[in-house]
């Protein structure tokens, strides 16, 4: 994994692989299945500014998350599907 530093309030999150699945014995594509909506945070930029403070972040690397369906921006990095974005669009994190 690279290193990877996202800005303001922008979080980098690695979506959770589904098992492939098999409904009545027919293969789904993966362009028909549901996108897996929650992931593993991997890194956390360090919080947006607001009345020129800089507001800390509520969620830290390794915490696992829900986020909305259609968040963020998908990037692939040294291979590796990522997801990015803003604190904002996370739903909550899983304990």
């Amino acid at each position: 994994m690279s290193k990877v530093a996202p800005l303001a309030d922008r979080v980098v999150v690695k979506p959770l692989e589904e098992a492939e699945q098999m409904r009545g014995g027919l293969y789904i594509p993966d362009t028909a299945k549901e996108k897996p909506q929650q992931g593993t945070v991997v890194a956390v930029g360090p919080g947006r500014y607001e009345k020129d403070a800089r507001v800390p972040m509520d969620v830290k690397a390794g915490d696992k998350i829900l986020y909305g369906k259609y968040s963020g921006t998908e990037v692939t990095i040294e291979g590796e599907q990522l997801l990015i974005l803003r604190e904002s669009d996370i739903l909550a994190v899983i304990n």
